[in-house]
């Protein structure tokens, strides 16, 4: 595997253990410690692209708190963030799959996104234990309406998802929130691994096998060797500077994420299963997630492809193009990844049509008991047909189709 080539990590993320209200001296040793294991991972030749805080929900922490004083609270800790120029901070889910937890409690998300620029929250719709609380999908949607509106080019959406059931310690955004001791966790942007292993493989096959392609099977075995070749060094870099800074490795999530060029659509065409969208495409999602989920070493979070349209160019073509929409995304999210993630929406898609569309991702996830979250972009000013044009380097650009 030394002729792999070497993926960002996309992020490390620093579990708090402390409960809400974080304090100046916890934030500035978080940053420490992840500014510690930063220095050693480029040390190594590691591109590392972010660092993040995932903490303990805030609605729990703070549950008999004002919404005025959490939103002093959350604009007094992005001015402890910007001190320690730490940019992305996760405050953890809204639990609603409890019956008791107060829908009204929402309409705070908005206002706390809009006036800060590194914070981001979620919202818990389903549970394995509890279920899918249906009454919840509504006032979801209606913040996400407002984070359209509210905040520049709609870009609070990016900061805000629903998740279903997503258990703590998974270090990617927007899922990420913590739950224990302090963790140090690990997240991947291994897309051009799967791109280089399915390409050889696919060689390999072309050759042995007079044109046939890659068995499930083997891409699973290969795929899973592969991403453990890349991972094992990272993994004992960081469990080397957690024990070091006297805290817990919180494991990694071994999700190949994708940024634009850098596309996990462009790696899957690579093993001769066809364009991506046309048959094929399901079996070849779930045999790359078999071998991601049989890591045995540490693997936390979805575990699974991560396909948001809005980060990923290649995919932004394909959804311009008509070769996938919700429905075949939702598809292959019973096989494989994070659910419906960054899907662009006309600006005037009414509230009850995205309800819908979080009732069916939090439903596929409790009944196929596994982790999915949705994030969804109303396009400000975008109706159906238009080209959306953000300015975000974040995010790729593509046709409103729904």
């Amino acid at each position: 595997m030394s002729s792999l080539p070497t993926a960002p990590i996309r992020t490390l993320t620093l579990g708090v253990a402390e409960p809400h209200p974080l304090t100046p001296e916890v934030i500035r040793r978080a940053s420490a410690i992840l500014s510690v294991a930063q220095q050693r991972l480029r040390a190594r030749g590691y591109e590392v692209q972010t660092l993040r805080l995932s903490t303990r929900p805030v609605f729990d922490d703070l549950a008999d708190w004002s919404d005025k004083a959490i939103l002093d609270y959350a604009q007094n800790l992005q001015k402890m963030l910007d001190e320690v120029a730490l940019n992305f901070c996760s405050l953890g889910p809204a639990q609603l799959a409890r019956p008791n937890f107060p829908l009204e409690r929402l309409a705070l998300i908005p206002d706390l996104l809009a006036s800060t620029s590194a914070l981001n929250v979620t919202a818990q719709m389903a549970t394995i234990e509890e279920g899918v609380r249906v009454e919840a999908a509504l006032p979801i949607a209606q913040v996400i309406l407002r984070l359209a509106r509210e905040t520049e080019e709609g870009f609070g959406n990016f900061r805000f998802a629903m998740l279903a059931c997503v258990d703590p310690g998974c270090p990617f955004y927007p899922a990420a929130y913590h739950r224990g001791p302090t963790t140090l966790s690990v997240g991947f942007q291994g897309a051009s691994i799967v791109g280089e292993t399915l390409r050889a493989l696919a060689t390999e096959s072309n050759r042995t096998a007079g044109g046939g392609i890659p068995s499930p099977a083997l891409i699973t075995e290969r795929i899973r060797v592969a991403l453990m070749s890349y991972a094992s060094p990272v993994n004992l870099l960081v469990q080397d500077v957690a024990e070091e800074q006297g805290i817990l490795f919180g494991g990694y999530d071994p999700s190949p994420a994708p940024m634009g060029e850098d596309s996990i659509v462009t790696a899957m065409e690579q093993a001769g299963y066809g364009p991506f969208g046309s048959v094929g495409t399901l079996t070849l999602a779930a045999a790359l997630t078999a071998g991601l989920q049989s890591i045995p070493i540490a693997a936390r979070g979805y575990r699974g492809l991560m396909l948001p349209v809005l980060e990923d160019a290649a995919l932004g073509r394909c959804w311009a193009e008509g070769r996938v929409d919700v429905q075949t995304l939702l598809l292959y999210s019973a096989v494989c990844g994070t659910g419906l993630d960054t899907i662009p929406l006309s600006s005037d898609v009414p509230a009850e049509v995205i309800a819908r569309l979080l009732l069916d991702v939090a439903t596929l996830a409790h009944r196929a008991l596994k982790p999915l979250s949705a994030r969804l972009f109303p396009v400000p000013g975008k109706h159906v047909g238009e080209m959306t044009a953000f300015t975000s380097p974040y995010l790729t650009n593509t046709l409103l189709r729904l």
